[in-house]
């Protein structure tokens, strides 16, 4: 259950902690051997359970962590199943990211994705938990999703206005400008690299009202060198070939990189902060 600082005006503690969503949360491509589950990804939702385990921990109390998110899932899933087999059970902190590949399909309805991402929300507050949510990432130098930059943007706008009415905590990817470098990100140029998921952990505890040990997380990379546009070009056209293709091949057939997976944390279960 959720717990006071020990004077009564620090951050709240925390103790039954359960994220769903989609990639995002399920952590890809987030493959650092140290969190990793049987091969599968750790991500800045398992990091965030670690520090939110050690602040327990400190203060005498259990901590508990499940991750219901899994890839390729939209919207009407993160609300609806996912949704349901968090309540059942009794967190007291829920992370919802979702409409992240709702908002890729040109014909998105966004005032639909904000009422059913607010009465989520809602439901979640009824229970007394406490809510964390997450904007998108500024996609204004992302080849192809820059196209999505203005859907983006009102999902983002949609998100805020979201918390204010409903007193939930949000995660500041869009103004994160570390985040729009591309050592942040994977070779599929749409999942983070280790770094990005662990400068994410850092900005949710922010969020969450803690402050991190670690300052650098919002601070951006040094400048990388130049690359010549042939070679830019190349990259491109390899970037395509091997994640861009089979992508639009899955949504033509209508399947999902998510098909016939299963959570990778089911049940709220003890998180070692170490």
């Amino acid at each position: 259950m959720t717990q006071p600082a020990p004077d009564g005006s620090g951050p709240t503690v925390w103790t039954r902690f359960v994220a769903i969503g989609d990639s995002f949360t399920e952590g890809m491509c987030d493959d650092d051997p140290t969190f990793g589950h049987d091969g599968e990804y750790a991500g800045w939702a398992d990091r965030l359970a670690s520090h939110l385990s050690e602040i327990a921990r400190r203060q005498g109390l259990d901590f508990g962590y499940a991750n219901l998110a899994v890839r390729g899932r939209k919207l009407a899933d993160v609300v609806g199943p996912q949704l349901e087999d968090a309540l059942s059970l009794q967190p007291d902190l829920v992370s919802i990211v979702g409409g992240g590949n709702d908002i890729l399909r040109p014909k998105a309805d966004l005032d639909g994705l904000a009422a059913r991402l607010e009465a989520a929300v809602a439901r979640i507050r009824a229970t007394g938990a406490d809510v964390l949510m997450a904007t998108p990432v500024d996609p204004a130098d992302a080849p192809l999703v820059k196209a999505t930059r203005g859907r983006a943007a009102i999902h983002s706008a949609n998100i805020w206005s979201i918390a204010r009415r409903n007193g939930a905590h949000v995660i500041d990817q869009w103004g994160l400008h570390a985040l729009r470098d591309w050592r942040m990100w994977s070779e599929d140029r749409i999942h983070m690299t280790t770094e990005g998921h662990r400068r994410v952990a850092l900005a949710a505890l922010e969020a969450l009202g803690h402050t991190p040990a670690e300052t650098d997380w919002a601070t951006p990379l040094e400048p990388a060198p130049p690359i010549g546009r042939r070679e830019a070009l190349q990259a491109n056209a390899q970037w395509a070939k091997e994640y861009v293709g089979p992508w639009v091949h899955r949504r033509l057939t209508g399947r999902s990189s998510g098909d016939h997976r299963q959570a990778k944390r089911p049940d709220v279960t003890p998180l070692d902060p170490s």
